[in-house]
């Protein structure tokens, strides 16, 4: 059986990422350092998760923001 724990998204779903970007640094933030259309134009969960789950170099780019503001978060405490 694999081990997880090294997973930084081991568990979390794509709709928790999103709100917790959305949370941390908002839509515009978010549409600066991807910039797609799901983030810049008329935002919303519902609409990029139906984008992100069929398009998965986006997809991969929104993991990758999550797991780097996810370490600055842990190095910063």
């Amino acid at each position: 059986m694999p081990n997880f724990s090294n997973d930084p998204l081991h568990g979390i779903t794509l709709e928790a990422i999103l709100q917790r970007l959305v949370e941390k640094l908002g839509w515009e933030e978010m549409g600066r350092r991807i910039d797609i259309r799901c983030f810049n134009y008329d935002p919303s969960i519902k609409s990029s998760l139906q984008f992100l789950r069929k398009t998965p170099w986006a997809r991969k780019k929104v993991e990758e923001l999550y797991v780097q503001l996810t370490a600055d978060d842990r190095r910063s405490e």
